[in-house]
């Protein structure tokens, strides 16, 4: 492979760690409120999966995204 390629990227970084564990959460205490029938819960957790949708745009626009200048990749 070449140096000049640059690959676009898994989603492996701090934000996106970050995003995907609040929306998993979230989405998780949904599931359990479903089940339970706590619709006031149920709409909590819909909140929570856009507050982490939020979370994983701010700290990517602070540099922890893939291409952020906070962020420095592992290769394996």
């Amino acid at each position: 492979m070449s140096d000049e390629f640059q690959e676009p990227g898994e989603g492996n970084s701090p934000a996106a760690w970050a995003a995907v564990i609040i929306m998993l959460v979230a989405f998780a205490i949904g599931t359990l409120a479903f089940c339970f029938d706590l619709p006031i819960i149920v709409w909590a957790s819909v909140g929570l999966l856009v507050v982490g949708f939020i979370v994983g745009i701010v700290l990517s626009r602070l540099g922890y995204g893939v291409y952020g200048p906070k962020y420095t990749s592992k290769h394996h």
